[in-house]
This record gives structure tokens, C-alpha cells and sequence, in this order.
């Protein structure tokens, strides 16, 4: 009796079942379809309605301020906002794949929302042409939309995420189109997007190279409607004399002509899968149409927006939101009237087993040949299903074949469970996303995880997350970046214990970032106490010292050892602070001081200069002193009796006279004192002499180049004032050798 139940629901097209099962009634009051305008997300994602402001509608007890309302699929309100937009009539909306709300205005500018109607920036526009001349039409996919002004002309934004609008070849028509379909980029041989526009009596495509007029059986007449299926390979026409079309997408041969009997266009026209196609037309049934046999009809006395998926409709009415789908095969296999096949037999001798009848044992027996085969096909079809308890029942069945099946894998079952439990949950009237399972297996666990995040539903994600073994840190950090958003009235110490009791559930989660939002929301204190717990300093810092906490930042880079961060808070410090408060600031920290004196040797002697003046380090500057007077006798300029020569020989002075001041640096003040007084002579020589030979030579140098010229007089001048004791023998030219004259 069970299995006459279920297949009762069915209804038959050609050789396929189709069934229909409510997924919610709308929790939603005072909703009318037909006055507003609605867009859906697929995979079971929000709904958009806004009052259609090109119709006249009566307004009741509500504001004649227009609202932008966004529900669940189960009728939940989730969030609204006033629509103020200037630009003209709302042409059309969507849902991107990132669940972005996408509206497009008559002057073509593009406004952006999220799942909580707040407004992204910044807005767009289609191109100056659909501002002069308004748009029309436009059709979405994906990621993309393309708009048809009044003048013909088709404007293109490939993908929202880079937002680049580009213009389409012109077509040359007179008249407006039709009807338009779009071909994905994905499923083009170049890559770009394709538009199908019916236009007199054939079929255009259009894509930013050119314009190619489509020749084909299929093409007999004006096209009134046209959609692509969801896998891009084929295309379903509705004629001007009412017939309905399924070609491939190359036109090169109908597989369905069916006719409808209607010449009026239907409003609606959407694929089921890919096995059949859904016309609606306002006060008439929803008609399904297959390859072969009578079409199906479904009647409703209420208006109805169909939601195209990839395995089947979902068919949103102002009271309910039901699923047509193709029955799975491995439910028709179990449930079908009078099915005698294995998996019918197991599930039947489940029945039997639960009443205590041997008739258990003996349908065992007749499957035994084929039990993995059945048990797989109840564990098949409780993935399809929507029904709890339905979904136990086929699990229990498929367990109670498993026991005597030793071949069968173990952990199929278990797997299955695990799905269908992340699918319930999802799919709880509260939460309001109707996913099957072959939805959820195409946007994949991630994805809904992620979808469940931007929705503020933290809990349910972090347990998801957890149950099929994903990271839970970015579940966590979005949490927290949304609880310091929505807790100003919090105190920062009570917020700070709630945010480190669920921070703490991820050991490698960066509180830097969570610190950072923190700031940008005016909680710089929090901020600061929240970056003290984390434990990478290459995060750390560069985020103590936007929040302006350089103290800290440089006592965090020291205890690092790293010495890039060491100067990258010095370098900030540096250009932020006076100099006394940047030299007191690091002279107590070894590290940070030494990295500062190595850098600033080699390109900053003044600021280095003013360090050590300031921390009474008299002898450095002095050294630092001297070695500019060695830099600037490099200059060709500075040397050979050149005027540069007097600034040189004060710097030499003034670094005498600092050494002087100090006890321990009684040499260098001599040897400097020295120096100058050398400098002095070779710059006299040179002078007397006419060559520039003398000036930086040693003591010793500066003698021998006086004998070689044959300056004695000279040479002994310098051996007397430096106090030169006894000059080698090999200085003196031979016969004015004074040892060999005294022989």
C-alpha cells in the first residue's frame, strides 16, 4: 500500500514519471505575484520581490513607498529596504552565483544588493547609449547580463565581478526583436557570450565579433520565445503558429514539435531538467511537454513563477513553493505499481521483517544474486528524496540488505546519512533552502557553507563545517567581524570575552584580522586588546602600528627577532614622530637602536649625527665627522689644493675637538690633530711645487715624493715635525745619502 501511495503522486510523460512535492508553504502574507516583479536564486536561494511599478496596481493598506524585500525560499522575511533609485522603470533583476542581487534600471545603471538589501558600491551603467536611448529588455545568466536598448542596439556585461560593460555587434533590424536567449560563455566554441534574438522570420546570433543568421529546419517562421537549456546544448522555440521546438543548439535537426494549440506566446518557458519543457500562460494550466507522448498538465487558480534548476523546476505561487521533478529511477524501481524489481523486493521485505512474517527471508532469497544492486538503489533513492520519514524507511531497508550482502561497501550508508542530515537541516523551513541532491552535490558543501555565512547563520555552518570536515575559521571570523559590527552598546571588555570564547574554537585563526574590522568600526580599543592574542608578529605589528599603537608594535617586532619588522616600525615611527621622541623611543632597545645606527651609516650621517649628539655619544659623531672628511677628499673637486679644501680640513678640526672632550680618546684627538696638521703641509707643497701629488699620501710618502724632487729642505721639515726617528736608506738618492757623505 506504501508503494501505491508514493507512485499515485506521479504523473506519467511518454515513459518518464514526474512528481511534485510541496516543499514549503509560504509563510509570506498578503503576497500577489502578479503585482510585483520576482527574482529567484537557484539552488533553493532567496527571493527578490519589489511592487512592478509598470503596472497599476491598488494598494490597500500598504505605503505607496516602493520596498525592495528579500524572503527565503520558504517565505521568510529576511531583509527590506526602501527603493529610491532615480533612472526610470525597474527593467529586470537577478541573482548572480555569489548571491548578489543585480537591478537594471531604464537609463541602464546597475545597482548591486546582498542577501541583507544593503547596497554594494559602486553602481554602473550598460554605456552612455542605454542613457540616451533606455533600455528595453535585458537577460541574465550566471554571472552576466546583456540589455537591448530601444534603438536595437545590445549592451554586455560578461561578468559582474570585473563589471566592464561592452557593446555587441549592431544587427542591423529595423525593428525590435521578439524574444532573446543567451548562450553562456562556458558553452561557446570562442568564449564570449552569445545572444539568440528572434527577429522577422529567423533566428540572429549576435556576440561582439559580428552577426550570423541562423539556417535550419527549425527556423520556419518569427520566433516568439526561446531558452537554452541548463547544460547549453540545446534550444526550445515557440513558433508564431504555436508550435513548441526543441533543437540542438548548432540548429541542426528537431528532436520535439509539439503543438500547443496557442499562438499566444507563452509568458513563461523553462526547461525540467533536460527532458522536458514548461509553458505558462496567465488563467490556463502549466503545461509539460515531452519527446513523445501526451503532455502532462497541472492546474492552479493562482499566478506562478517557475525557477529553472539543473534537475528539474521549482514553482514558486503566492501560497506554496513546490519542486517538479523527473522521478529518479531508483524510485521508480522501488515504488512503482506492481514493480517486482530487486530493490522493490527488499524494500517490501523490510515490511515483512517489521511484522514478524517469514515472507522477509524468502524475498531475500529471490534477490539474493542481486542484493548489492538493490540495496544500492534504496540508498540511491533516499538521497532523492524530501520526505523524512520516507528517507529513514529507504536507509533501513537499504541496512537490512547490507547485513546479508559481504561485498557491499560499508561506509556508503553512513555517507548517504551524513548528506541527508546537511540537507534536512538546510532544507528547515527557518532556514529555507530547498536543495536536492544533485544540486547539493553541484554546489558542492563549500559553497552552501559559505552561502550560509553571508546569511548570518554562523551555528548552523560552524556545525556543517565541522560534520563534513571543512575549516571552520572563516565560519568563525565572519561571526566575529559580524557581532563587533551589530554590538556597539556592548562595552569593548564584555565584547572581547564573548569574541575569545568562540575565537578559541580555531587555533591557527588570525586575530589580526578579526582586530583589523575591529578598527574600521571605530572600536580601536578592542582592536588593540584583540591583536595582543595573536601569536604570528608578521600580522601583529603591521596592524599595531595602523591602529597607531608604535610602542607596542616596536616591543612586539624586538621580541621577534625579525629585523624587517623591526624597521618597518622604525621607518613609520621615523616619519610619524619628532626626532628626540623617535631617538628616546629607541635608545633603551638594543635591537631596534643598532638597526637604526647600521642604516643610518650608510645613508642618513646627519640624522645619525643628531642621535648620538643627543645621547651624548660625543666620540661617534666625532668618527663620523672624519669619515665625511675621507668621503669628501674622494671628490676630484675636494682635493689638489681645490677651495673644497678648507670645509674638509674644519671637519677634521671639529672632530679633534670632540675627541678632546673625551678621556678615553685621548689618541684619536692626537691623530686627528695630526692629520690636519699633515693636510696642511701637503696642501703647502703642492702649492710651492705646482703639482698635485701630495695630499692624502702617508708621512712617509709625502718625504720620499720631497727627496725624488729633490726638495731636502722639505723632507726634512716633515721628518722633523711629525718626529720621524730614521728614514730607510732607500729613500735617498746615492750621493746625497747623509750616511754615505759622513763615511
Amino acid at each position: 500500500m506504501a508503494n501505491v501511495s508514493v507512485a499515485a503522486e506521479w504523473q506519467l510523460l511518454f515513459n518518464r514519471y514526474y512528481r511534485k512535492p510541496e516543499l514549503y508553504p509560504m509563510r509570506w502574507k498578503h503576497m500577489d505575484l502578479s503585482r510585483n516583479k520576482v527574482a529567484c536564486a537557484p539552488f533553493g536561494g532567496p527571493i527578490a520581490v519589489i511592487r512592478d511599478d509598470s503596472k497599476i496596481v491598488q494598494l490597500y493598506s500598504e505605503s505607496a513607498l516602493r520596498k525592495l524585500r528579500i524572503f527565503s525560499s520558504s517565505g521568510v522575511l529576511i531583509s527590506e529596504t526602501v527603493w529610491k533609485h532615480p533612472g526610470g522603470r525597474l527593467i529586470g533583476m537577478s541573482w548572480t552565483e555569489d548571491q548578489t542581487l543585480v537591478c537594471i534600471v531604464q537609463d541602464g545603471t546597475v545597482y548591486r544588493y546582498n542577501v541583507h538589501a544593503e547596497l554594494i558600491e559602486p553602481n554602473v551603467s550598460l554605456g552612455k547609449e542605454c542613457f540616451e536611448q533606455n533600455v528595453v529588455e535585458c537577460m541574465f545568466w550566471g554571472n552576466g547580463v546583456v540589455g537591448l536598448t530601444e534603438g536595437g542596439l545590445l549592451y554586455c556585461i560578461p561578468d559582474f565581478k570585473v563589471m566592464r560593460p561592452c557593446q555587441l555587434a549592431e544587427t542591423g533590424a529595423e525593428d525590435l526583436p521578439n524574444c532573446m536567449a543567451v548562450i553562456e560563455p562556458k558553452f561557446t566554441v570562442s568564449g564570449n557570450v552569445e545572444v539568440l534574438i528572434g527577429v522577422g522570420d529567423g533566428i540572429l546570433i549576435v556576440d561582439e565579433d559580428g552577426v550570423q543568421r541562423v539556417e535550419g529546419e527549425a527556423v520556419r517562421g518569427p520566433v516568439q520565445k526561446m531558452v537554452v537549456s541548463w547544460d547549453g546544448k540545446y534550444l526550445a522555440i515557440f513558433t508564431h503558429d504555436g508550435r513548441i521546438l526543441v533543437t540542438d543548439i548548432n540548429f541542426k535537426g528537431v528532436f520535439l514539435e509539439y503543438d500547443c494549440e496557442s499562438a499566444l506566446p507563452p509568458e513563461q518557458l523553462a526547461w525540467c531538467g533536460l527532458d522536458s519543457v514548461l509553458l505558462y500562460w496567465d488563467d490556463t494550466p502549466l503545461l509539460m511537454v515531452g519527446p513523445r507522448g501526451d503532455p502532462v498538465h497541472y492546474f492552479y487558480d493562482e499566478p506562478l513563477l517557475l525557477i529553472p534548476e539543473c534537475d528539474g523546476v521549482r514553482i514558486l505561487s503566492n501560497t506554496s513553493m513546490e519542486f517538479l521533478q523527473r522521478v529518479p529511477d531508483s524510485t521508480v524501481s522501488i515504488f512503482k505499481i506492481g514493480g517486482t524489481s530487486p530493490a522493490a523486493l527488499l524494500y517490501d521485505a523490510l515490511d515483512h521483517f517489521d511484522r514478524q512474517s517469514a515472507k522477509a527471508d524468502e524475498n531475500l532469497r529471490l534477490i539474493r544474486p542481486s542484493l548489492s544492486e538493490a540495496v544500492e538503489a534504496c540508498i540511491d533513492a533516499a538521497g532523492h528524496e524530501f520526505d523524512v520519514s520516507r528517507q529513514r524507511t529507504l536507509l533501513r531497508a537499504a541496512s537490512y540488505g547490507q547485513a546479508f550482502c559481504s561485498n557491499f561497501q560499508r561506509d556508503r550508508i553512513q555517507d548517504m546519512c551524513k548528506t541527508l542530515r546537511v540537507l534536512n537541516a538546510v532544507r528547515d523551513p527557518e532556514i529555507g533552502i530547498p536543495l536536492s541532491i544533485n544540486q547539493y552535490k553541484l554546489l558542492t558543501p563549500a559553497v552552501l557553507i559559505a552561502r550560509l555565512i553571508n546569511a548570518h547563520r554562523h551555528l548552523l555552518a560552524l556545525r556543517m563545517s565541522g560534520y563534513v570536515g571543512l575549516n571552520q575559521e572563516v565560519m568563525v571570523m565572519h561571526w566575529a567581524c559580524s557581532k563587533i559590527t551589530a554590538s556597539l552598546a556592548i562595552p569593548d571588555v564584555t565584547l572581547l570575552e564573548i569574541l575569545l570564547d568562540k575565537l578559541k574554537l580555531c587555533r591557527g585563526i588570525s586575530y589580526a584580522a578579526v582586530a583589523a574590522h575591529a578598527d574600521r568600526n571605530g572600536r580601536r580599543k578592542l582592536a588593540a586588546m584583540l591583536v595582543e592574542h595573536e601569536p604570528r608578529s608578521s600580522k601583529q605589528v603591521p596592524l599595531l602600528i595602523s591602529i597607531g599603537e608604535e610602542d607596542t608594535a616596536l616591543m612586539k617586532a624586538t621580541e621577534s627577532g625579525d629585523t624587517d619588522l623591526v624597521y618597518l616600525v622604525l621607518f613609520h615611527i621615523w616619519q610619524k614622530r619628532p626626532p628626540l621622541e623617535f631617538f628616546g623611543m629607541i635608545q633603551a632597545r638594543p635591537l631596534p637602536r643598532d638597526l637604526f645606527i647600521s642604516y643610518a651609516r650608510c645613508y642618513k650621517h646627519e640624522f645619525l649625527k643628531d642621535f648620538f649628539l643627543s645621547t651624548g655619544q660625543l666620540q661617534e659623531v666625532a668618527f663620523l665627522l672624519w669619515k665625511e672628511s675621507w668621503e669628501l677628499g674622494k671628490n676630484p673637486m675636494a682635493s689638489k689644493g681645490s677651495p673644497l679644501h678648507g670645509p674638509r680640513m674644519k671637519l677634521i678640526e671639529k672632530a679633534q675637538h670632540l675627541f678632546s672632550e673625551t678621556k678615553e680618546h685621548t689618541f684619536e684627538s692626537k691623530a686627528a690633530e695630526e692629520h690636519a696638521k699633515l693636510l696642511r703641509m701637503q696642501h703647502e707643497l703642492e702649492v710651492s711645487t705646482k703639482q698635485a701629488i701630495f695630499v692624502d699620501s702617508s708621512i712617509s710618502d709625502t718625504i720620499r715624493t720631497c727627496i725624488v724632487l729633490g726638495n731636502h729642505r722639505a723632507a726634512m721639515k716633515v721628518k722633523t715635525e711629525f718626529k720621524v726617528l730614521k728614514l730607510p736608506l732607500f729613500f735617498w738618492p746615492k750621493k746625497n745619502c747623509p750616511y754615505i757623505l759622513s763615511c
